[in-house]
């Protein structure tokens, strides 16, 4: 490591705040690659996905609504992605696009851009349509006297460049998404509506959005209207960075010769929910809200509650009793099989050959850890992790949310059962971080923290090698009690790509 880095190097990396021990295990994750999961097969309905029935579903709903008093509850939203995916094809438009002498059908065609097609097609259905039509006025005196491509042009250079609205810059989480009585409408109020429906009584509602530091002015400019709910905010923690590497798995250098960190993902992120304090934590993305679908998804997150509370419940009974008093023969087979199929942790074969007092200690050590209740929709398609049964290299099977990335696609057996998979991910949980004496777990030790994933991109020109956590709901969770539940898909309403705003459930509903 010596050779690796320098005086100045190791000063450099003392003067951040960097852990000079996990950059040494970065640094081997480079080197000696990183294992690809171990796929066993996909969770299924009735393997490792509940399916309620409407009275299970009322049951549980009702459940949550009845004991929610009793606790603190939190809603955690990540939120400091940039929106700059969103508006890639109109970038692109913007770079190759000659207002004086192409055409946009000729556009279109060249390049076989439908987004574009969908875009113009739908501009006064979007959300920031009028603001954006006078800003473009505004920046474009001539605007009234150009043709009707020089008039795309402009409006589509006025949404993306600095000098006007420059929303590709810009969090997904303030930009526009919903049109309601007359007033536009953030993600970030849309997620405030959810947090509303979920308090704890009479009590404010309170909702956490982890953030980027520039931007905690914009989204303060929202949040500063809703002085009902307690709002607030963290940033990704700078020393959960990690080190760039260049093809050679090198320490990659800028132009001063000074060493690359780069953010090291959402899984960064678990540093944020560990130090919340709320008994129970609902979990969604920023940019998965609704227009048209709020009652669904509040009844689904009290559904997901209902069901985390009822298995609580249960864990925290067994865990007095087996750290308090021997148990019998006989409730020790009652825990293993709720263990088994509640919890779906198959215990070892030679489980039964435990002497009492050390099964009783490995149930402790198995109940006795945070829960987390995901829901799971059905495959339609979408990108995005999926439930899985996974062995680990213990040869331990247990339920998992696996990315795409961490799978060796090349692998035909493991490609199949990725293609067998019924539901996927659409990052909508709810979790129990407390044991059951009221005490806080410390969410690091849960994590699996091989479980990194190795990225291709660029820094100034040049190929680089980008390092990622475990992902926060990925291998940051690996180690949670994990049940799955299928919610419906119209739940999930992401915004990917701007013309996904054009979709019913985010426009207004009208009459056929």
């Amino acid at each position: 490591m010596e050779k690796i880095f320098s005086e100045a190097d190791l000063e450099y990396i003392l003067s951040k705040g960097y852990d000079l021990e996990k950059i040494k295990q970065q640094l081997h994750f480079f080197q000696q690659g990183v294992s690809k999961i171990n796929l066993v097969k996909s969770a299924t309905i009735g393997d490792g996905i509940w399916q309620l029935n409407e009275e299970e579903k009322t049951s549980f709903s009702h459940y949550f609504d009845t004991h929610k008093l009793n606790y603190s509850i939190e809603k955690f939203v990540p939120a400091s992605g940039a929106a700059t995916r969103m508006f890639e094809f109109l970038s692109a438009f913007l770079n190759h696009f000659n207002p004086d002498t192409d055409t946009v059908t000729s556009y279109i065609n060249k390049f076989g851009d439908q987004n574009l097609n969908v875009f113009i097609v739908g501009i006064r259905n979007f959300p920031f349509h009028s603001l954006l039509k006078e800003k473009t006025k505004e920046i474009f005196a001539d605007y009234a006297s150009f043709s009707r491509d020089q008039k795309i042009h402009a409006i589509i250079y006025t949404l993306l460049h600095k000098n006007g609205l420059d929303y590709a810059s810009k969090p997904k989480g303030i930009l526009p998404f919903h049109f309601k009585s007359n007033q536009i409408v953030t993600p970030i109020e849309e997620h405030i509506v959810e947090a509303n429906h979920l308090k704890n009584g009479s009590e404010k509602a309170t909702i956490h959005f982890t953030i980027s530091k520039e931007f905690q002015a914009d989204f303060e400019a929202i949040t500063s209207k809703y002085d009902t709910i307690n709002i607030q905010f963290s940033y990704q923690n700078e020393k959960s960075d990690t080190i760039a590497v260049d093809k050679n798995n090198m320490p990659f250098r800028l132009k001063n010769n000074t060493l690359l960190f780069r953010p090291a993902g959402h899984g960064a992120l678990i540093e944020n929910l560990n130090a919340i304090n709320a008994d129970l934590i609902f979990i969604r993305n920023i940019d998965n809200v609704s227009h048209s679908e709020l009652d669904t998804i509040v009844s689904n997150q009290k559904i997901l509650g209902g069901v985390l509370l009822t298995i609580q419940h249960q864990v925290f009974d067994y865990l007095n009793i087996l750290d308090d008093e021997i148990v019998s023969a006989e409730l020790i087979a009652e825990i293993k099989n709720f263990v088994e199929t509640k919890l779906s942790f198959t215990l070892p074969e030679e489980f039964e050959m435990f002497q009492n007092t050390y099964q009783q200690a490995y149930l402790i050590k198995i109940l006795n850890r945070p829960i987390r209740v995901c829901g799971m929709v059905k495959n339609e398609g979408e990108p995005g992790g999926g439930p899985f049964w996974v062995k680990d290299d213990k040869g331990r099977i247990t339920l998992q949310i696996v990315e795409t990335s961490q799978i060796d696609l090349l692998n035909e057996h493991q490609k199949n059962i990725v293609n067998s998979a019924t539901h996927f991910n659409p990052v909508d949980l709810v979790c129990a971080v407390k044991d059951f004496k009221g005490n806080k777990f410390n969410l690091n030790e849960f994590i699996d923290q091989e479980a990194v994933i190795i990225t291709q991109k660029t820094k100034s020109g040049q190929p680089i090698k980008a390092l990622e956590l475990p992902g926060l709901w990925n291998g940051a969770m690996a180690k949670w009690a994990t049940i799955f539940v299928e919610v419906p898909l119209a739940t999930f309403n992401p915004v990917k790509n701007v013309n996904d705003l054009l979709k019913p459930a985010h426009q207004p509903i009208s009459e056929l």
